[in-house]
């Protein structure tokens, strides 16, 4: 391995350090939404928020182009991370019988 250079293990450290990072990023969100969940369950709210999550994504968007990062990617993985969330609350949801 000491044939790499330098610059380039420099980057895959960072690469390294900001993927940990975006791991506990998204570990410290799912407990949020978690508890998001719990508290819909309890008072009678329904898992999902079309409203909201339109809004977040049309956030996300602006915040990836004012980023330089393609705005589609961003919506697309916010995406995924909502139907995440919105099946952890059907979940939670179920278990206080409705």
């Amino acid at each position: 391995m000491s044939d790499i250079p330098p610059d380039l293990a420099r980057l895959r450290s960072s690469i390294d350090n900001i993927d940990a990072a975006l791991v506990h990023l998204l570990a410290e969100r799912f407990k949020c939404t978690q508890a998001v969940g719990e508290l819909k369950a309890t008072v009678g709210l329904p898992p999902a928020d079309p409203g909201r999550e339109e809004r977040q994504v049309a956030r996300l968007r602006a915040l990836a182009d004012e980023s330089g990062l393609d705005p589609q990617f961003a919506e697309a993985f916010l995406n995924f991370i909502i139907a995440e969330v919105i099946h952890h609350h059907e979940h939670i949801a179920g278990g206080h019988g409705s």
